[in-house]
C-alpha cells in the first residue's frame, strides 16, 4: 500500500525555517504540546521536512517534561487500574521517581509494556459485547508521551473530511458537513461499516504506512511493542497478531493513519466523504455514483486487509429512506436520534433512578442532570420536539416511583394520583433539566 504522503514532495527544513514570524506558527499549533513541540519544529513540521521522513524522535518521548504533560492528561481523563492494579492515585505519590524511573528506561530500550486488561462492555441495542483494553497507568502516561510526539506529524497531512479524535475536530462538525452536503443534493449515500476494524488492522501494512513518515527505530519499536503486547483476559493470556486494541491511547491515531490513504483515494473523486474514525459514509449526486464509489472502497478494503459488513454497508437514497450516522438517524430532510442513542440513554438513567434510591431528590435530580444535558446538547439537532418531550415524561415518571415508594403508595394503586401530587412544575421547581424546554428556548427569534 502505497500512501499519499509518498507523492508528496516537502519542501526541507532549511527553506521552511524562518517562513512565519515568531509566535504565529505556535497560535496554529496552539493544541501541540511545548514540552515537545518547539517553534523551530513547528516551523519545519509546516514547510514539510526533507524526503517527508521524521529523524531523531525517541528523545522526545522520554524527556521529563513530556512525561509530566503525559501524567497530567492521564489523570485529567481517570479510568481504572490495570492488570497491575496500580491507580493514578497511587501512581501520583511516588511520581517524580516513577517518571524518573520510565524516562530511563525508554532512553535505554528497556521499557516493555504490561499486558492490557481486557473487559467486555453491553453494545446498545445488542446482544453482543464489544471487547475493551485498559492498560496499565504507566503505560497510558507513556503512549500519551508517544501521541504528543507523533501526532501532529500524522495530522498535518490527514485529509479534510476526517473528524474522528483530531485536534480542534469532532462529531459535531462531521454532523454538519453531511446535513450540508444532503442540502446541496448529494442524496445518494454509500453507508458504509468495517467489520471489527480495531481488531483487525494488519499489523505490517500499518507499520508501513508509520514508516512513510517515521524513521527513528526507538519510535517505531515503541509503537510496534504496543501492537502486539499481551492481552490478559479473564484467566488467559493471549498476543495480538492484528488490531490496535480499544481503550488504548494510541489506537485512535493509528486508526486515522491507517485510513489515511482510502481518504485520499475519495478525495480524487467527485464524491464527498465524511468519515469519523472507523464510521464513514459517502455521499454521491447519483446510484451510479454511489455504486462506483461503493465498488472502489470494496476493492481498497480488500488490498489493506479489511472487510466491509456484509449486511450494514448499502446504498441509501436519501430521499426515500433513511440511514445512521454518529447517533442521528437521517431520514429523508429530517434529522434524529437513533433508537439506540435513546435506548442507551433510557439504560443509564435507569441505574440512576432506582425505586429504593437512598439520596435526595435533589442530589438524584443532579446526577440525572448531568446526563441529560451532555445528551441534549448533542442530540439538540432533532427535527422535532417529540423527542424531547417523550423522554422529559418518561424521567418524571421515574422520579414519581421514587417518590411513591418514600411514602409507602403501592405503584399501581399510586401512579394515577401521583402526577398530580408532584406535578411537572414541581419538579421544574427542584431544579429537573427540560429537554422540551431547551428545545424551544433554543428555536426562539433572538432577541425575544
Amino acid at each position: 500500500m502505497k500512501s499519499a504522503t509518498q507523492e508528496r514532495t516537502p519542501v526541507s527544513v532549511s527553506r521552511a525555517t524562518g517562513a512565519n514570524p515568531a509566535g504565529e506558527v505556535r497560535a496554529r499549533w496552539a493544541w501541540t504540546k511545548p514540552a515537545v513541540w518547539t517553534e523551530r519544529m513547528l516551523t519545519a513540521l509546516e514547510g514539510g521536512v526533507r524526503g517527508g521522513v521524521w529523524f531523531s524522535l525517541i528523545d522526545k518521548v522520554y524527556r521529563p517534561a513530556n512525561l509530566r504533560a503525559a501524567f497530567a492528561k492521564v489523570k485529567a481523563n481517570g479510568g481504572v487500574a490495570g492488570c497491575d492494579h496500580q491507580t493514578i492515585a497511587m501512581y501520583e505519590v511516588h511520581l517524580e521517581a516513577n517518571l524518573g524511573d520510565l524516562s530511563e528506561q525508554l532512553r535505554c530500550g528497556e521499557y516493555r509494556p504490561h499486558r492490557i486488561r481486557r473487559v467486555y462492555i453491553p453494545k446498545t441495542g445488542s446482544r453482543e459485547l464489544r471487547p475493551l483494553g485498559i492498560p496499565t497507568v504507566r503505560d497510558r502516561i507513556v503512549q500519551t508521551a508517544l501521541r504528543n510526539v507523533i501526532e501532529p506529524i500524522f495530522d498535518r497531512d490527514f485529509a479534510e473530511h476526517s473528524y474522528g479524535f483530531r485536534p480542534g475536530r469532532g462529531s459535531k462538525d462531521a454532523l454538519r458537513r453531511v446535513d450540508s452536503l444532503l442540502k446541496a443534493g448529494y442524496t445518494h449515500v454509500v453507508d458504509a461499516d468495517l467489520k471489527s476494524y480495531f481488531d483487525t488492522i494488519p499489523h505490517q501494512l500499518l507499520m508501513e504506512q508509520v514508516r512513510d513518515k517515521i524513521a527513528d527505530g526507538g519510535v517505531l519499536k515503541l509503537i510496534e511493542v504496543f501492537l502486539t503486547q499481551g492481552v490478559l483476559d479473564g484467566l488467559e493470556t493471549w498476543t495480538p497478531t492484528s488490531g490496535s486494541p480499544q481503550g488504548a491511547v494510541i489506537s485512535p491515531l493509528l486508526s486515522n493513519a491507517y485510513l489515511d490513504p482510502l481518504d485520499r483515494l475519495m478525495e480524487g473523486q467527485t464524491v464527498e466523504m465524511v468519515r469519523y474514525a472507523d464510521d464513514f459514509v459517502i455521499l454521491c449526486r447519483s446510484a451510479a455514483e454511489a455504486q462506483r464509489a461503493l465498488e472502489r472502497v470494496q476493492q481498497w478494503t480488500v488490498d489493506a486487509g479489511l472487510t466491509l459488513h456484509p449486511d450494514k454497508t448499502r446504498i441509501v437514497d436519501a430521499t426515500e429512506e433513511a440511514f445512521e450516522f454518529l447517533g442521528y438517524r437521517f431520514d429523508r430532510g429530517q434529522r434524529w436520534p437513533r433508537d439506540k442513542s435513546i435506548k442507551k440513554l433510557r439504560e443509564t438513567l435507569r441505574i440512576k433512578t432506582p425505586r429504593k434510591h437512598g439520596r435526595s431528590l435533589g442530589d438524584i435530580i443532579a446526577n440525572v442532570n448531568r446526563t441529560t444535558r451532555g445528551w441534549f446538547e448533542y442530540f439538540k439537532h432533532a427535527s422535532s420536539i417529540s423527542v424531547y418531550h417523550s423522554l422529559d415524561g418518561w424521567i418524571r415518571r421515574r422520579l414519581r416511583r421514587i417518590l411513591l415508594k418514600r411514602h409507602k403508595k403501592h405503584r399501581r394503586n399510586g401512579m394515577g394520583l401521583a402526577h398530580y401530587r408532584w406535578p411537572n412544575a414541581y419538579f421544574a421547581e427542584q431544579g429537573l433539566f427540560s429537554m422540551e424546554a431547551a428545545y424551544e428556548r433554543l428555536r426562539q427569534p433572538v432577541g425575544r
